[in-house]
């Protein structure tokens, strides 16, 4: 894509993909980011059952904790492009692993001495969630330096992959360690997942990472955090995918807050089963993530792009409707056809992101991207928590099932709804 918009004097900048991409650059990256995703995965499970079984938590209380954990995408997420660009990219993610482990590692430390609180659930949740933001941008930017941007689709689509695998069996392990430890003690897990993590990204190669800008050069972070913002806001696809990201993001709080409590108290699922349960998310995502390349290809990534969501939302309703027994399969099939038509769109605007925004903008756009669609976790996680405690945990879901039909609307409502490519309105942008 050409852009009229250029860095000021002085701004380090950051090729599309390295002069010669290491393959095994690559499966270290990759590694290492299934790795610490197979530890999140339990923790997605472990961390709300720890506030459910082992403090009697509320909705409510379950939506703060949940909440918390994303909150960060608010408070640092503009910034956090400004930081991946300005400081070195392996040594900060590596930082941010071990921050990480050692926020996670304190639950079961607190729960061993009988010293664990709701507070602590929710600032380890903070601390781990804007850890979390700056290593998932730089992890974004750091793929298209070591893949070739023909590759684009097809890295996306194997990390998106390896994350639905890691939401199939990180959920099942995470309930079954649950069930056999206790909920605080599985948290260790992800604990340890995270030291294994920054191991093997230590052994990345220094120049896989950004150069420091010289000192003085590099313009302000308020100027930078604008120019990201300008071109996000401006740009026809960029915009509108969002805007419905956003959408998708609102529901996908709501649900991480609902699922737990409506699973193990309106339904009466052991954790086993609620990890076998959630772990059908993954088993959409993997789904999602094998078909996108085919659908992007037959269907091209525009028309992809309206079909998924509506596949999603109509899959979605399905779980509200979910009872104990065989009444179960309904929120699995529900769980899963959603979870497909969010990592269709989610690889999809990524790919279209890192192989069309120009190198020196990429991390501000990406952060901004972030602090968006991700903003709005925390916000349907609170909606939902409060609306679970005045209305009923599955009447709240109903309402957060309903709400992915934005999604669609959104995008039929923009310039993408009549195009085939995404890369059809890749025109200049000015910042």
């Amino acid at each position: 894509m050409s852009s009229t918009s250029t860095a000021p004097p002085g701004t380090p900048t950051r090729p599309p993909v390295a002069a010669t991409p290491s393959a095994s650059a690559f499966w270290r990256y990759w590694s290492a980011s299934a790795i610490s995703g197979l530890g999140d995965a339990v923790t997605s499970v472990a961390l709300p059952l720890t506030a459910v079984s082992v403090l009697h938590a509320s909705g409510f209380q379950v939506g703060l904790v949940t909440a918390a954990g994303f909150a960060a995408w608010l408070l640092i997420g503009l910034p956090a492009g400004v930081l991946v660009q300005r400081l070195p990219l392996r040594g900060t993610q590596i930082a941010m692993d071990l921050l990480r482990a050692a926020a996670i590692g304190s639950v079961p430390l607190a729960a061993a001495f009988g010293a664990l609180s709701l507070t602590q659930l929710a600032v380890v949740a903070l601390l781990v969630g804007m850890a979390s933001v700056v290593f998932d941008v730089g992890n974004s930017t750091f793929l298209p330096t070591v893949v070739p941007r023909e590759q684009l689709t097809a890295r996306n689509s194997l990390t998106s992959g390896t994350h639905a695998v890691n939401q199939l069996a990180g959920p099942s392990v995470g309930g079954a360690l649950v069930q056999l430890l206790g909920a605080a003690t599985a948290l260790v897990t992800d604990a340890v997942s995270y030291l294994l993590s920054a191991a093997l990204l230590r052994t990345l190669p220094r120049a896989a990472a950004p150069d420091r800008p010289a000192p003085g050069a590099a313009p302000s972070v308020a100027a930078q955090i604008g120019e990201g913002w300008r071109y996000v806001t401006r740009h026809p696809v960029v915009g509108p995918c969002v805007a419905m990201a956003t959408s998708v993001n609102f529901v996908c709080g709501a649900l991480m807050t609902l699922t737990p409590v409506f699973l193990v108290r309106t339904l009466g699922a052991p954790p086993g089963l609620v990890g076998l349960l959630m772990a059908t998310e993954g088993v959409g995502s993997l789904i999602g993530a094998a078909l996108t390349p085919r659908l992007s290809g037959r269907l091209g990534s525009a028309r992809a792009l309206l079909v998924a969501p509506v596949f999603g939302a109509a899959l979605a309703m399905l779980m509200p409707l979910a009872t104990d027994g065989a009444g179960l399969l309904l929120f699995a099939l529900g769980n899963a056809g959603f979870a497909a038509g969010v990592v269709v769109l989610s690889i999809t605007t990524r790919t279209h992101r890192q192989s069309t925004v120009p190198a020196e903008l990429l991390p501000r756009v990406m952060a901004t991207v972030r602090f968006v669609s991700w903003g709005a976790i925390p916000i349907g996680a609170l909606a939902a928590g409060t609306a679970a405690s005045l209305c009923g945990t599955r009447t709240a879901l109903w309402a957060a099932c309903a709400l992915t039909a934005v999604a669609p609307v959104v995008l039929l409502c923009s310039r993408v709804r009549g195009l085939r490519r995404l890369d059809e309105l890749d025109t200049p942008a000015t910042v």
